[in-house]
């Protein structure tokens, strides 16, 4: 007994040892926690804290916990659903949802939710018993059902088509699910229907009266038409516009067209619409795809057409007469049909114009035109012998040219030097004023503006600048005058193209008139009248860039002759156009000195040392060297001091247009050819022809005095037919004869030796003077005659 108290003791001891050794191997709480973030922080353990901050989870048991979670929710899961439950944060959640997808292949992540194969074949079997229950299951409606995406739905429920799911997905068409039967029902209906259509028909209006799945359709019927079961064809799409033509309704149709186009060579776009054709261009294009056709606003026609109309413009401009096309072309087409039709017509004859369109439907002959213009040319005479008697004007006038070598030295009626100057620079400017020359540069350009017909009238207007009135004040008739001489030719013609014709005449037959005015009133011209209105800084700047551009423009024609001429040619102008241009800025100057004239052309040598006198310097340098190189031989000279001048002066001469150039050359020779026609001067019709024909052979103008004629006949030699060069020598001899002889009648001796020196002298005269007018109207006709196909053709 004692022994058993014993060993009870010691066991108590013991037990009494071992409870105060544990107590000092016990971990608080605190430091178990300090032992698990330090392992953790150095990567010997892999642990998530949890979001109530009571518990450890390994990514093992997370993982684990997910995949319970989405089998015990029939394998569909939220990503937030899933956090909650397993309280960690989402980011370790995410973490293992990827280590999920790859490491089994039936889950998947849509729309932030967990997805696997079990949950769509579920999804599947539901979609199927809904399917065998109404025929037809729509995506969409699904999408909104299970709330997932159409392509997501999509891919699924075709992987299990034919297999959970018995039916078919139309794709093209919204993605709709079909049955079988469904789709065997409707293309039986659908088959029926259209079978017994027998005219065009709008399918959307089939579709909502006999409920047609609008996506079925338009599949089911696309498949009865290519197949052949169905004969006919839908036009417009799978649209609202959509219209099924049968293939009896089409065959008549095309019929008609066919018999149509064979008798009439023509198609016009509404009377197909009214046949039930929607776009009538496609189906013809379609239609008659080897065909030549032009194709028209309103309508179409065939190249029949096309070569009745070209074959009747080819005779109007072979006959030189006129066509309106409009009668010759079906009631049907409008006038903008055949202006249109008339425009392709036309380019036939691009390379080769010589006709006009007018009213877009009349094709009108250059040669009709031309017989047009000459009805007004007796009135154009008549109307400028009026216009001298009851209101002269200052005109152009070739005065000057009738002097000759001999003319010069023995003429007993001498013109006077300053006169002369004046009446040879209006000569040179109102040819070629207001227009463009090849060879002309540019002083100063400030803003200088081209814009079509602006331009073109200030052009005009410039022209008549030197004749003391404008041309708008120089009118031949109005529109309404010029029309009525036209309706007497053109009797059958329709008013409107009367009317048009006589518009683009009036611009012509003006500019004509006033040739015929100058010509007319050649031998009136005389010095600028009194108090013409004060010259203003534009006025100014106009006269001298085509005083300068004349300059230009007749330095070119000095160009052919020797030394000794081209100096003589060279003085002349120095002496008349650029003495004209050096007095105009002189005058201009004076303004301001007190000193201007009213006719510049009056300011003599002495009155130019005046005016510079009173210069300042920076002027007066410039204006001396312009006034000194009048009195030399050098034009080039003379346009570089009058550069600088206009430089000092602050003038701003305009640059030549070079396109101008070739109607400059043209009026300039019609404005010689109209005065040559009037003349019966010998000396002048030989001086007129010799610079014309000079001009016709070397394309330049030519400004030159009586005393170069023989220079310029020499020039000439080579240039035309030996025998009408021998006559024109022969001509020059005979004007020769007659200037000695008139230089013989003197003065002095006794009256008997007077009167029979006049006698013989005047013998001789008529003699010579009957032989003159003999072959004048053959020397005129050396330019005329064999120059006027040349001047058509301008």
């Amino acid at each position: 007994m004692a022994e058993a108290w014993d060993e009870i003791r010691r066991l108590a001891a013991d037990f009494q040892r071992a409870q105060f050794a544990e107590t000092t191997q016990r971990l608080s709480e605190r430091n178990c926690i300090e032992i698990v973030t330090k392992l953790i922080a150095q990567k010997q353990l892999d642990v998530v804290h949890t979001l109530d901050g009571k518990e450890y989870i390994t990514p093992a048991q997370i993982t684990r916990e997910m995949r319970d979670e989405l089998h015990v929710r029939g394998g569909r899961v939220n990503i937030v659903d899933l956090q909650q439950v397993i309280n960690v944060d989402l980011t370790h959640i995410e973490n293992r949802i990827s280590d999920i997808i790859k490491s089994e292949k039936n889950v998947q992540v849509v729309l932030g939710q967990l997805i696997d194969e079990n949950y769509l074949d579920h999804l599947a079997e539901e979609v199927n018993d809904k399917l065998q229950e109404t025929g037809q299951v729509p995506i969409s409606e699904l999408c909104k059902t299970y709330d997932l995406p159409g392509n997501f739905l999509t891919q699924a429920l075709s992987q299990r088509l034919g297999k959970i799911i018995s039916g078919q997905i139309d794709l093209d068409n919204g993605g709709v699910i079909f049955t079988e039967a469904f789709v065997t029902r409707h293309k039986a209906r659908i088959r029926g229907l259209f079978s017994a259509i027998t005219r065009p028909t709008p399918v959307i209006s089939l579709i909502s009266r006999y409920g047609f799945q609008e996506q079925l359709l338009y599949s089911v019927l696309e498949e009865l038409v290519n197949s052949g079961r169905l004969k006919g064809a839908v036009v417009g799409g799978r649209q609202d516009k959509a219209v099924f033509i049968p293939d009896i309704y089409s065959r008549t149709q095309s019929n008609w067209v066919d018999s149509f186009f064979r008798q009439n060579g023509y198609l016009e776009f509404d009377a197909l619409s009214r046949l039930g054709i929607p776009d009538a261009v496609s189906y013809i294009k379609k239609r008659y795809k080897t065909t030549q056709l032009l194709f028209l606003k309103a309508a179409c026609v065939g190249q029949g057409i096309v070569d009745q109309v070209e074959a009747s413009v080819d005779e109007a401009i072979s006959s030189g007469s006129w066509v309106d096309i409009l009668p010759l072309l079906p009631s049907s087409l409008s006038v903008e049909d055949a202006g249109m039709l008339l425009q392709q017509v036309m380019r036939t004859f691009s390379k080769h114009p010589s006709a006009m369109v007018f009213n877009d439907t009349v094709v009108v002959s250059e040669k009709f035109i031309n017989n047009c213009t000459e009805l007004f040319s007796g009135l154009m005479h008549l109307k400028a012998e009026k216009e001298m008697k009851n209101n002269p004007v200052h005109l152009i006038t070739e005065e000057d040219l009738k002097q000759s070598p001999f003319l010069e030295s023995v003429s007993s009626s001498k013109k006077d030097k300053k006169d002369e100057r004046r009446r040879k620079a209006t000569e040179g400017s109102g040819s070629v004023r207001g227009s463009g020359v090849g060879n002309a540069r540019e002083f100063k350009i400030k803003k200088t503006k081209k814009k079509g017909r602006k331009d073109d009238d200030s052009d005009d207007e410039t022209q008549s600048s030197n004749t003391g009135r404008k041309k708008s004040e120089i009118t031949f008739m109005s529109v309404e005058e010029i029309e009525d001489v036209l309706k007497k030719h053109i009797q059958d013609g329709p008013e409107e193209f009367v009317t048009e014709l006589a518009e683009h005449l009036t611009r012509y037959l003006n500019r004509s008139y006033l040739e015929v005015v100058r010509s007319v009133f050649m031998s009136s011209t005389s010095s600028a009248s009194g108090a013409s209105r004060k010259r203003t800084i534009k006025d100014l700047q106009d006269e001298v860039s085509n005083l300068y551009n004349n300059i230009r423009l007749f330095e070119k024609g000095t160009k052919f002759f020797t030394d000794d001429a081209q100096t003589n040619l060279a003085k002349h102008l120095l002496k008349t156009v650029c003495t004209d241009i050096t007095n105009l800025i002189f005058n201009f100057l004076a303004a301001d000195l007190m000193m201007a004239v009213e006719d510049p052309t009056t300011l003599t040598s002495e009155i130019r040392k005046k005016i510079l006198g009173k210069l300042s310097e920076e002027t007066k340098g410039p204006l001396t060297k312009l006034h000194n190189s009048l009195n030399e031989k050098s034009l080039e000279d003379f346009l570089s001091f009058l550069d600088s001048a206009a430089d000092a002066c602050d003038i701003m001469v305009k640059k030549g247009d070079k396109k101008k150039e070739r109607q400059v050359l043209f009026q300039h020779r019609q404005a010689l050819i109209e005065q040559l026609k009037v003349t019966e001067d010998p000396a002048l019709i030989l001086h007129l022809t010799s610079v014309l024909l000079f001009q016709f052979s070397t394309h330049c103008m030519l400004h030159a005095p009586g005393r170069c004629v023989p220079q310029i006949i020499a020039f000439l030699s080579n240039k035309m037919p030996e025998d009408q060069h021998s006559l024109l020598v022969r001509y020059q001899g005979l004007v020769v004869k007659q200037l000695v002889n008139q230089n013989k009648k003197t003065g002095q001796g006794d009256d008997q030796l007077i009167n029979q020196v006049g006698k013989e002298h005047e013998d001789a005269n008529n003699a010579i003077r009957k032989e003159l007018q003999e072959i004048s109207t053959s020397i005129k006709d050396l330019v005329l005659k064999s120059r006027k196909s040349s001047v058509t053709e301008e």
